[in-house]
């Protein structure tokens, strides 16, 4: 179900930074952290407010820097995003909340976690993907997206170039573009994508991701790629993970690995879901779970 127009909030530093909110507006707060591209609108794909307010939570979602209607932030690092998360919570008037991070959001929610332990209450982990430096993690991946990493640190120009053609492709192709997308997918995230309304929001994160070009997407990548800056091993909130064991996209090596580093980590690997497939099925045990463990 779709979110209400996006707000804004001014952050200590001057920034602008967007959300969305989905559940109820006095529910049990979750800052979810999107994927890479992506962008807040993710939440009109991945959060069913049905859901969400039948659980009693509050589901908010904001852009990170560059990405959507939040302002570009330069240099900066995936552990500023506490402070922006700080920020936003406190303008909400929210003492205590969860995090839960997608794919490439994962080391966001993370990262939070690690900063802000008096405030988090846990981390939730869905497809996440682990440290660069993980064992074997590049190896494991497919071939366009190790290269869209390497892309990311070592020519960004490049890779935005790249992310200027596929948002044309992705505007001209119509139905093909749905179609050649859902090919690529491991099952079942390809029956997910034959969906006109899955395929359409799906792309529609990449496209809200670029509102401003391809400099904030493509920077966001290149953090993600490279060192994060803080130790998984010292986390002390309480950590959920869920993975798919055909995800394609984030393989679940990367899973695997999170579960073993993370002090404490409640895996739950499903072994017939995939990297969309594991949220927008099993949404109500993802959701229901993070928030008994906030409690």
């Amino acid at each position: 179900m779709p979110s209400s127009a996006h707000r804004e909030i001014k952050t200590r530093g001057g920034r602008t930074l967007a959300y969305a909110e989905y559940g109820r507006p006095a529910g049990q707060p979750i800052v979810y952290c999107h994927g890479a591209p992506s962008s807040r609108v993710e939440g009109d794909l991945i959060v069913n407010a049905e859901t969400a307010s039948a659980l009693g939570l509050r589901i908010i979602v904001p852009d990170r820097p560059g990405m959507g209607r939040s302002d570009y932030q330069a240099d900066r690092r995936i552990v500023d995003w506490p402070d922006d998360v700080l920020d936003l919570t406190q303008a909400l008037g929210l003492e205590r909340f969860a995090v839960l991070g997608s794919s490439g959001g994962g080391p966001y929610a993370a990262v939070c976690g690690a900063r802000l332990p008096d405030r988090v209450r846990a981390i939730g982990l869905v497809g996440a993907i682990a440290p660069p430096d993980a064992p074997g993690m590049l190896a494991s991946m497919s071939g366009p997206l190790r290269m869209m990493f390497r892309l990311a640190r070592v020519a960004p120009a490049v890779l935005r170039g790249l992310f200027r053609l596929n948002l044309r492709a992705m505007r001209r192709g119509g139905d093909r573009a749905r179609h050649r997308m859902a090919a690529w997918a491991p099952e079942p995230d390809r029956q997910l994508l034959e969906r006109p309304e899955i395929a359409n929001g799906f792309m529609a994160c990449f496209q809200e991701a670029c509102r401003q070009g391809p400099r904030g997407p493509v920077m966001d990548v290149g953090l993600i790629a490279g060192p994060w800056g803080f130790d998984l091993t010292r986390l002390q909130v309480p950590v959920l993970l869920w993975h798919g064991e055909h995800d394609g996209n984030v393989p679940v090596m990367n899973g695997r690995y999170l579960a073993g580093t993370i002090p404490g980590c409640r895996a739950t690997f499903f072994p017939n879901d995939a990297h969309l497939s594991v949220p927008l099925n099993h949404q109500e045990e993802i959701f229901g779970a993070l928030a008994a463990t906030a409690v």
